[in-house]
C-alpha cells in the first residue's frame, strides 16, 4: 500500500484531482488538509496557503496517478510524493478491493 501526498493551489483543485483518480479507481480514499507553506520558487523565497491531498492506493497505480495528476495539476511542478504505508489488515484489503478495477 501506497499514500500519495499532492500539494494542490486550493480545495477546488484538490477536490477535482481526487474525483478523477477516485472515478479511475487509481485511489481508495482522499483526504485534504489545509496548510501553509514556504518555498523556493525562480529564485525567491515564497509563503502561501495550499490544501494537501492525501491519497491511499497501490504501488502498481503510482505511475498512471502522477500521469493523471500532471494532466490535471495548474503547477508547473507539481508536488507527487509516494510513501510506502502499512496499514491495519482490513483497510489495505479495502484499498486493494476499491483499485482492484482501475481504468
Amino acid at each position: 500500500m501506497i499514500s500519495v501526498s499532492i500539494t494542490c493551489k486550493n480545495r477546488q483543485e484538490a477536490r477535482k484531482i481526487a474525483t478523477a483518480l477516485l472515478k479511475k479507481r487509481l485511489i481508495a480514499c482522499a483526504n485534504m488538509h489545509p496548510m501553509e507553506s514556504m518555498y523556493w520558487w525562480k529564485g525567491k523565497m515564497e509563503k502561501s496557503r495550499e490544501i494537501v491531498l492525501l491519497a491511499k492506493s497501490l504501488e502498481k497505480h503510482f505511475g498512471k496517478i502522477k500521469k493523471e495528476v500532471k494532466k490535471l495539476h495548474s503547477y508547473q511542478i507539481p508536488c507527487i510524493i509516494k510513501c510506502k504505508a502499512t496499514a491495519n489488515e482490513e483497510y489495505e484489503r479495502w484499498v486493494r478491493k476499491e483499485t482492484k478495477y482501475s481504468s
